[in-house]
C-alpha cells in the first residue's frame, strides 16, 4: 500500500487549498477513504471520510461547510478542499484506506 499526499502549503486565513492523496496497492474502487489532522501537540483527528462510490460523505464538525472531500476511482485519488481556512486548520493531513496504513502527510499552515 502507498498512499502520497500533496497540495499542502502556506495559505491565508480565508484561503483555499486542494489536497490530493494518490493510492496504490489496493482496490481503491472498493475502500471507504478518509482524511486526518494532527496539529502540533494534539492528536490526530477525522476530517471527513467518502464511500467506495461516493455516494455517502462525513465531515467533521469543525470543517462542514467550509471543506468538501471527492474522489476519482479512475485515478486511484482522494481530494480535500479545504474553502475558508481558519488558524485552527494548521496540521499535518494524511489520508487513510481502511487499513492499517498511513503516508507521510502534507503540511497545511494557514497564518498571515
Amino acid at each position: 500500500v502507498q498512499l502520497v499526499e500533496s497540495g499542502g502549503g502556506l495559505v491565508q486565513p480565508g484561503g483555499s487549498l486542494r489536497l490530493s492523496c494518490a493510492a496504490s496497492g489496493f482496490t481503491f474502487s472498493s475502500a471507504i477513504m478518509r482524511w486526518y489532522r494532527q496539529a502540533p501537540g494534539k492528536s490526530r483527528e477525522l476530517v471527513a471520510s467518502i464511500t467506495s462510490t461516493g455516494a455517502n460523505l462525513y465531515l467533521a464538525p469543525s470543517v462542514k461547510g467550509r471543506f468538501t472531500i471527492s474522489r476519482d476511482n479512475a485515478k486511484n485519488t482522494v481530494f480535500l478542499q479545504m474553502n475558508s481556512m481558519k488558524p485552527e486548520d494548521t496540521a499535518v493531513y494524511y489520508c487513510k484506506p481502511p487499513y492499517d496504513y498511513w503516508g507521510q502527510g502534507t503540511q497545511v499552515t494557514v497564518s498571515s
